[in-house]
């Protein structure tokens, strides 16, 4: 049996939390809706007396604008004069709720579960002629984020003022048209650009761009704006029913579901259950109100549970144990990362439909959960787009590498460096425009965002030019390329590898740590670049290396000569020393010191210090093996002539009988006080330095067996006198 983890119990956790959460807050409703629900039904007023809509000036025309959009289905509701557009409007808005009214009450009669062809048929042609409605509406100050929304809700609230100003007023109304707007032009030395219908706030207002003489007629953006306030002051008042009046219309339109037509599964519940659900709060009905949590509850949790798993793929154990993964795997886990982030933006847009469209929230609830949409919108996009473009590095970067024939990790890491900079800039820059777009949907103008904008740059010119001095010093890195990844260089007093190559930085790994040195500084610096660069950028980058030793010991000149030929054949049993150079040099201390010069192919201090420090070893054992290949053995006085003679042969013998060994020379070199010194000097081929002192061993014993054997005597200095006859 499978003991469940950690991270199977997480999203059963947060599913548990989220509907204790929900229940909650029901049971909180439930004991709240004494206080809470609104009643809009109130004792009406009997209907002041006034001047019936019949008895306006602009009844025959709007009679005639009744026949006209009886003719012409899909019309212009905007006109070139203030007369067109206000009866234009408050014509086809009462036709709108009208046809409202009659679609849902005839769900009863219409067969199916989903409104049949004809009555869908009815519903588009209302949408229509709604939107031509709404489009007389200049809503440019709502944000953009809710501005259809806002103008929707506007155009049925301003049907209803309408009604209730030409049902109920006291006085006749004398709309303009476009003859009267020519005479009243004509009459003024400024042309008129806007008329108010007496009495109210209501103003029409020339489109902007467009002259008094052809221009079209909008209900004003300030008009717009107080719909919802004048509404709500007379949205309780008696009005005077006409065949034109449409009351309680936006209540029918906000305390549905659906569009303009309720679904008609919805139409067909029960009575009572329709009274239940149908309870206000805060404006909203019950049933509004609890599908709308429901549908942002679970948003809400899938983007915690993508959002966990994206958290996760940055702190992965498989990746964590060898570092930064890279390659194929590094490119699969770039993409895994736009695909968990890609499902919140579709979820989103379905929310927020969901919501505005489908449950049909209105008001100030609609403002609040539109601007929450969209920015998670917004981020998740701004998030997204910066994954994708660091995955699309990372697939550029390894494509780039297979067309020019490589498939090392190093050249994958040095093409890497200059190609994911690029795109993580090109992902910030796509940010930066998605949160300017965000901004803009929340209502901000343009020229607010705009001179937000100007900040960081006014930031940048005063205290981040370090920042644009390390940026251009990183392009001129990446341009003149003195060092790549991978090399090993010195930049000013810091020796080590390349390790990585940023539009701010560069890293250094050093022996005993790793260094980040701005690029304005390693631009400005001097920098020694120990590595030989090759036709082939696929390969290894090969270093030069310089290793010198200081002899210990003094040397007779043939001993010099004997250790450069050790040494010179030591790197050239080495593969990995290349273009090997051996010589010697007197140092300031008067003394001699060994250098070798040479080419290797390493990455990383372990490699080096490794080559380094067995290169040093041998040196040391050459220079003790050349030291003990010049021996110098006395002989007492005592010795005759020809045994004088004979001794060169007999050490000849003894050396020689090792076949390493062979003897360079032989000679008598000096008449101490004690003996007859001769010095003898020889070479060996020994495979080993142990071998070479086991050599020794035996040729030194050997020497004392000839020696007896000859009866040659060895002396050894004395103090005490001895006198002879």
């Amino acid at each position: 049996m499978i003991e469940p983890t950690m991270t199977m119990l997480m999203p059963r956790f947060w599913i548990r939390r989220a509907l204790a959460a929900l229940t909650g807050l029901l049971i909180s409703l439930v004991l709240m809706l004494p206080g809470l629900t609104q009643v809009r039904e109130a004792p009406r007023a009997p209907v002041a007396e006034g001047v019936p809509l019949s008895s306006q000036p602009f009844y025959p025309a709007l009679l005639e604008a009744v026949e006209t959009w009886e003719a012409v289905p899909l019309g212009e509701v905007i006109g070139d004069n203030p007369r067109s557009t206000l009866l234009n409007f408050y014509v086809v808005m009462a036709e709108v709720g009208h046809q409202m009214r009659t679609i849902s009450a005839s769900a009863e009669k219409d067969p199916g579960f989903n409104w049949s062809p004809a009555a869908q048929q009815r519903i588009n042609r209302l949408q229509k002629r709604f939107n031509l409605a709404v489009e007389a509406l200049n809503s440019s100050d709502f944000a953009k984020s809710v501005r259809t929304d806002r103008a929707e809700e506007a155009a049925i609230q301003l049907k209803q003022i309408l009604d209730y100003v030409f049902g109920n007023s006291r006085k006749t109304f004398n709309i303009p048209n476009h003859d009267a707007i020519l005479r009243l032009n004509e009459s003024l030395e400024k042309d008129v650009s806007e008329w108010r219908l007496p009495g109210t706030a209501i103003v029409l207002r020339l489109d902007d761009g467009n002259d008094s003489q052809s221009g079209n007629y909008l209900f004003s953006a300030g008009t717009v704006q107080q719909v919802e306030r004048m509404y709500e002051e007379i949205s309780t008042l008696p009005v005077r029913s006409t065949p034109f009046t449409t009351p309680g219309l936006y209540d029918f339109y906000s305390l549905t579901p659906g569009y303009l037509v309720p679904p008609k599964w919805y139409l067909r519940l029960p009575s009572n259950l329709r009274q239940l659900i149908e309870v206000q709060i805060w404006g909203q009905t019950l049933f509004q109100i609890l599908f709308s949590l429901l549908t942002i509850s679970l948003l809400l949790l899938i983007i915690a549970w993508l959002g966990r798993r994206l958290i996760g793929t940055y702190r992965d154990p498989a990746s964590s144990k060898s570092g930064e993964p890279c390659g194929l795997q590094a490119d699969n886990i770039a993409w895994w990362r736009v695909l968990l982030m890609v499902p919140i933006l579709p979820l989103t847009r379905l929310s927020l439909i969901t919501v505005d469209s489908t449950i049909n929230i209105t008001g100030t609830p609609l403002v609040v959960a539109t601007f929450g949409f969209y920015i998670i919108y917004f981020l998740s996009a701004s998030v997204l787009a910066y994954l994708f473009f660091e995955a699309l590095g990372r697939t550029s970067a390894e494509w780039m590498m297979y067309l020019r024939g490589g498939t090392s990790t190093l050249r994958l890491q040095r093409i890497s460096n200059f190609v994911m900079p690029i795109c993580r800039t090109l992902g910030a820059v796509a940010m930066v425009g998605l949160i300017y777009q965000l901004l803009l949907f929340l209502g901000l103008p343009a020229e607010t965002v705009l001179a937000f904008s100007a900040v960081p740059g006014l930031a940048i010119g005063l205290g981040a030019s370090k920042l644009l001095g390390n940026l251009f010093a990183g392009l001129s890195i990446q341009t003149d390329r003195p060092l790549r990844v991978g090399e090993f260089c010195r930049v000013g007093d810091n020796l080590g590898f390349v390790t990585k190559i940023g539009l701010r930085s560069l890293e250094l790994q050093t022996l005993d740590s790793r260094i980040t040195i701005p690029n304005a500084i390693a631009d400005d610096a001097t920098i020694v670049n120990f590595s030989q660069r090759s036709q082939r950028s696929d390969l290894a980058p090969r270093q030069g290396i310089e290793m010198r030793y200081a002899l210990n010991q003094p040397l007779t000149p043939e001993q010099v000569e004997d250790l450069l030929h050790y040494t010179r054949a030591e790197v050239k049993q080495r593969p990995e020393l290349l273009h090997s150079l051996m010589s010697v040099e007197r140092n300031q201390e008067d003394g001699l010191e060994l250098v070798c010069f040479a080419t290797v192919e390493l990455h990383g201090w372990q490699a080096y210090l490794e080559l380094r420090e067995s290169v040093l070893l041998r040196m040391q054992q050459i220079e003790d093996q050349v030291a003990k290949s010049r021996v110098v053995i006395g002989v007492s006085y005592d010795t005759t002539a020809e045994q004088l003679r004979q001794i060169p042969i007999w050490i000849k013998e003894v050396v020689e009988s090792d076949p390493a060994f062979t003897l360079r020379s032989c000679r008598l070199m000096a008449i101490s006080d004690f003996s007859y010194d001769y010095e003898f000097d020889f070479r060996s081929s020994h495979s080993s330095y142990a071998a070479f002192k086991d050599g020794i061993n035996r040729m030194n014993q050997d020497l004392l067996a000839s020696f007896a054997l000859h009866q040659v005597e060895i002396p050894f200095p004395t103090q005490m006198e001895i006198q002879k006859d």
